[in-house]
């Protein structure tokens, strides 16, 4: 299955930076944890720094699926409204969810700092702006129910959106908490700072097939050799999908484009993630090395890929909108792309236990915030090996 097209932005900025060996003999541990993306990479590196015989298996190379594709933009928002969620799953959830995606860039924040990971990441303001007049309305509900529960938010006008950003566009919310990062790099990074301390990883080790039993798992590789594990972790995002029986999200493509170096507005837009409410949404940041990197256009998931036709298409739509904007802008693209990721019902991750499979624990981070999502499964992964509740294991439960 085709998770990014090939000219991903950061694979090719960053090439393959590490490469393991394959798994070629038999090996037991206390958790086999599929997928090396950064929620592989997460979630190993606190099993693995809590004690636990940690591995990684994945059948690409290290991060080269949808870590690789992503824009990585930290945002606590979620892709539900927090007046939506409220409506779903009650105020008080809603809002604690929403607060565990600040606690999230948190978390991540110290994590670079004490594992001196070199990875691009930068702490952000991000700004949410309508797309309409009638828009506008709705995202001044949102702006008051946040302020209600302490969330640091400010309603900007159109005019002060200009004078801050020299941004043409509607009013709209600023938030003081978000982030950007380079996640192909991040995930590298973690994990060979595990691997070097001495956690295994084996790329390129694509698995057969999976026997859950009462007291193991058991995983058969197609090379012949097995993993023998008291617990197996799946951090392989909306490929896990397939292995449920009734259908827990969709899946759709998101289109990406970045600039070539030193963009005219690099000073202006350095520190805040701006998303646009239209349909389709569009999502911009600058990157470390002084591009604007915009995002969106999102369709219905094609398993054959997409042609360079549509992909130019795409991105030229995203220039078109960007020049909306900013209608001095200099931007030249310099690389466009394609990534898939799942999308639930309330914007929200699967993390947890399924009853169909026996001693497996699902970190499925879908949806825009699957970074944040995965540094929560974190702590939820800890809590469930040791028996103890969470009131997010209720809402990101299966079947809620």
């Amino acid at each position: 299955m085709k998770l990014r097209s090939p000219e991903s932005f950061w694979l090719l900025k960053n090439g393959i930076l590490k490469s393991y060996p394959s798994l070629k003999e038999n090996i037991v541990c206390d958790i086999a944890v599929i997928g090396s993306g950064i929620t592989g990479a997460l979630i190993s590196h606190t099993l693995h720094n809590a004690g636990y015989k940690t591995l990684v298996l994945d059948k690409r190379d290290l991060a080269s699926g949808s870590t690789s594709a992503t824009t990585s933009m930290l945002q606590y928002e979620i892709d539900t409204p927090l007046t939506d969620l409220a409506g779903l799953i009650g105020e008080m959830p809603a809002v604690e969810c929403y607060k565990a995606g600040i606690r999230s860039i948190e978390i991540l924040d110290n994590l670079v700092k004490s594992e001196k990971l070199k990875c691009g990441f930068e702490l952000k303001k991000s700004l949410q702006v309508a797309h309409s007049k009638k828009a506008e309305v709705k995202l001044k509900e949102e702006f008051e129910l946040r302020r209600k529960h302490g969330f640091n938010v400010e309603w900007l006008t159109s005019r002060e959106i200009r004078k801050r950003y020299k941004m043409i566009s509607f009013a709209g919310i600023l938030s003081e908490e978000g982030a950007s990062v380079d996640a192909f790099q991040f995930a590298h990074e973690l994990i060979d700072n595990n691997h070097r301390k001495g956690m295994p990883v084996f790329d390129h080790t694509a698995i057969k097939k999976i026997d859950y039993n009462r007291e193991n798992v058991v995983i058969y590789t197609e090379l012949g050799n097995m993993v023998i594990c008291r617990k197996v972790i799946f951090c392989s995002g909306f490929e896990t999908l397939y292995m449920f029986r009734k259908k827990y999200a969709d899946i759709v493509s998101t289109f990406a484009c970045v600039s070539e170096q030193n963009i005219n507005y690099y000073p202006e837009l350095k520190d805040v993630l701006i998303w646009d409410t239209d349909n389709p949404y569009i999502y911009m940041r600058t990157t470390d090395d002084k591009r604007l990197l915009v995002g969106g256009e999102d369709v219905k998931f094609k398993y054959g890929g997409f042609s360079e036709k549509i992909k130019d298409e795409k991105a030229n739509k995203l220039i078109r909108k960007i020049k909306n904007h900013f209608p001095n802008i200099n931007f030249t693209e310099d690389y466009n792309w394609s990534g898939a990721f799942g999308v639930t019902k309330d914007g929200l991750p699967y993390i947890g236990k399924h009853p169909d499979f026996r001693n497996a624990i699902f970190v499925l981070g879908l949806g825009g915030n699957g970074i944040t999502f995965s540094v929560q499964g974190m702590e939820l992964v800890l809590k469930i090996l040791a028996g103890e509740s969470d009131p997010l294991l209720h809402y990101y439960r299966f079947d809620r």
